[in-house]
């Protein structure tokens, strides 16, 4: 008897399959599924070929037949890679520790991220301890860089998926800064005493990891130029003033410099003069006493 029928039975979906007279098998062409099969079991999609004859005897086969069924097992792969994104230190950072905790995470909602290739360098240095954590479509991960000097520094993340589709390297570069910004002040000097109610702060800042430097005096933020010079004009009260001069780099370290001055517009008192003896012989000596308050 001659086949009938031939139906191809896939996804919930069936096909009807065509006998080619070149090929003498019967044929489809089937839209593989959108999603990857590698979280079904076996990481394949099963399907049913059913045919039938002109007497309308059928014939079933599926992917658990022993000889044919793993012709029936198809292996659907996707073709987008994972997505890396980094947390901490985040691209352009400034940080104070050398030894900083790397945070990322790696996602991919389709056929999963492979975690064996979850891989971390710094400075081209691999870390070779990840904790990898499960999470929604991927894992949070974190581990600790090698101890770094001051200077800018470079974190790679690279990861690929369960079907083989590898994520282009993410990076992220930052600075490791642990020593605070020079400050010098060239004026006022420390315990000046002045008549004058307005003295002009003057000094130069720098830093040679995170530049700029941003200067306070008495909190109050002044203008630093390209060369770490600034001047600031600061209005005195009578008696002892107290000015604060704060230099804070890119990391937050900071370094203070204080200058007392003493602000006295009174003039001073002259009270008594005395000339001993007096009168005094010619060619003798006398003595001056002035009593003086201020």
């Amino acid at each position: 008897m001659a086949v009938k029928t031939a139906l191809y039975i896939f996804e919930g979906q069936t096909y009807n399959l065509t006998y080619n007279s070149t090929s003498g098998k019967w044929e489809a062409t089937v839209t593989a599924p959108s999603k990857s099969s590698y979280n079904q079991p076996d990481h394949v999609l099963g399907g049913t070929v059913k045919a039938t004859d002109e007497a309308g005897n059928t014939t079933t086969v599926d992917q658990s037949h022993a000889t044919l069924g793993a012709s029936l097992k198809l292996r659907v792969k996707e073709k987008t890679a994972p997505t890396i994104t980094i947390t901490s230190p985040s691209a352009g950072a400034y940080i104070t520790n050398t030894t900083p905790t790397i945070e990322f995470q790696v996602k991919d909602t389709d056929s999963g991220v492979n975690a064996g290739t979850i891989a971390v360098t710094v400075d081209g240095t691999a870390v070779s301890t990840v904790t990898k954590t499960a999470i929604d479509g991927g894992y949070k991960c974190t581990c600790t860089s090698p101890t770094l000097k001051d200077g800018s520094h470079t974190i790679s993340v690279k990861a690929s998926d369960n079907d083989g589709n590898a994520a282009a390297a993410k990076t992220a570069t930052f600075t490791v800064d642990t020593v605070p910004p020079t400050l010098q002040i060239t004026a006022p000097s420390n315990g000046l005493i002045t008549n004058k109610k307005m003295v002009t702060v003057s000094g130069k800042t720098d830093d040679v990891s995170s530049k700029p430097v941003t200067v306070t005096v008495n909190g109050v933020t002044v203008t630093v130029g390209t060369d770490g010079t600034f001047t600031k004009d600061v209005t005195l009260v009578e008696g002892a003033n107290t000015i604060t001069i704060v230099a804070k780099d890119k990391a937050g370290k900071t370094t203070t410099v204080t200058r007392k001055v003493t602000v006295d517009t009174s003039a001073p008192v002259i009270k008594s003069v005395t000339l001993t003896p007096n009168p005094v012989d010619c060619g003798k000596t006398f003595i001056i006493a002035v009593e003086i308050t201020d």
